[in-house]
C-alpha cells in the first residue's frame, strides 16, 4: 500500500457535479459530516474496467443514507456513469472506488434540518488490502476487547462513518499486539466479524458464518455464499461462540477491499490455508475478472 498521502496525489475526483484536480477536492472544516459522522460511503473494485457489483453498491449507498436520514440526491444511472468517468479520468482499469455522501457546512450542531447532501467519487490503484504473501499463510487476528453495538443502539445496517471509529480502535490495538486485524464479537459476546470484513470458518467441510443481522451484510459475503452454494459447499449461517475457535479447520475474511483473505491464526489457534478457502478464492477471482 502506498505511503503517499491521500490529499497529495495526481489525478481527479468528482465532487458535487465537478471533476476536480485531486488536490482541489476539499471540504470545509465546519462540515457536519466531519464533526458528527453524518456520512455514508461505499468501497468498490474495478477489474479490467468493469466495476464489480456496481449497481448493488449504489443501491446500498442509498439505503445507508436513508437509514441516517440523509438524501442521496442523485439517481443511480447518473452515479453509475460518474464512477466510470472517474476511472477514465484517472486512466484506471483496475482500481478501488470510493463513493461517499455527507452533510455539508450549511449547519452546525446535532440538528441538520437546513444542511445539504454532498457527494463525491474517487478512484485509485489499491492492490491487496493485506500483504499478497499472506494468501499463502493467512493473516493473524486477535479477539478485540471492543464489541459491535446492538442493532437498536446504532445504525448497523448502514455503511456509516460513525460505526468505523470503533473498527479503527480495534484494528490499531490488534496491530500493536502483532496481529494484522481484530476479530470483533457482538453485544452478546458471539463472533461477529473483523474490523471491516465478514467472517467465515470451515468445520467438517461445511462453511459457517455469523448471521448478518448485527453487522453489515457485505456484498462480497453474499457473493461468496452464492459461489459456495454453486460449488456444492454446505452453508450454515448461525450464531458462533468464541470457544468454537479451536474447532475451525479453516477460516477467512471477505470484503471488497479484503476480497477473500485467509486467516492463519486467531489468538493462539493456528490454521492452514485449506482446500475450501483455495477453491472459493479461485472461483471468486474467476468471477470478478469475467473468466468462465
Amino acid at each position: 500500500m502506498s505511503l503517499l498521502p491521500y490529499d497529495d496525489r495526481d489525478g481527479f475526483i468528482w465532487i458535487d457535479g465537478e471533476m476536480l484536480p485531486w488536490r482541489e477536492a476539499k471540504v470545509h472544516f465546519l462540515t457536519h459530516g466531519l464533526h458528527y459522522a453524518t456520512q455514508v460511503f461505499e468501497g468498490e473494485r474495478a477489474y479490467n474496467n468493469k466495476i464489480f457489483k456496481s449497481m448493488q453498491h449504489s443501491e446500498r449507498l442509498e439505503r445507508s443514507a436513508n437509514i441516517i436520514h440523509l438524501d442521496l440526491s442523485i439517481d443511480f444511472d447518473t452515479l453509475e456513469g460518474i464512477k466510470y468517468d472517474v476511472l477514465k479520468a484517472n486512466n484506471l482499469e483496475n482500481a478501488y472506488i470510493r463513493a461517499a455522501v455527507w452533510r455539508g457546512p450549511e449547519e452546525m450542531g446535532i440538528g441538520f434540518s437546513d444542511s445539504k447532501s454532498h457527494i463525491a467519487v474517487a478512484a485509485w490503484d489499491w492492490g491487496s488490502y493485506f500483504d499478497p504473501e499472506i494468501r499463502e499463510r493467512g493473516i493473524s487476528i486477535g479477539t478485540s476487547r471492543w464489541a459491535k453495538p446492538a442493532p437498536h443502539t446504532a445504525p448497523t445496517e448502514s455503511k456509516c462513518a460513525a460505526l468505523y471509529a470503533l473498527s479503527t480502535m480495534a484494528k490499531n490495538e490488534a496491530n500493536k499486539a502483532g496481529h494484522d486485524d481484530a476479530l470483533m464479537l457482538d453485544y452478546e459476546g458471539l463472533i461477529a466479524e473483523a474490523t471491516a470484513a465478514n467472517f467465515f470458518a470451515v468445520i467438517d467441510g461445511a462453511l459457517h458464518t455469523p448471521i448478518a443481522d448485527r453487522f453489515l451484510n457485505g456484498i462480497t459475503r453474499q457473493t461468496v455464499i452464492k459461489i459456495a452454494k454453486d460449488l456444492g459447499i454446505n452453508i450454515i449461517e448461525r450464531r458462533i461462540k468464541p470457544d468454537e475457535i479451536n474447532t475451525f479447520e479453516e477460516a477467512f475474511l471477505t470484503g471488497t477491499a479484503a476480497e477473500i483473505t485467509p486467516i492463519g491464526r486467531i489468538d493462539d489457534h493456528s490454521y492452514s490455508v485449506g482446500p475450501v478457502t483455495k477453491k472459493l478464492y479461485a472461483a471468486y477471482e474467476d468471477l470478478v475478472n469475467g473468466r468462465p
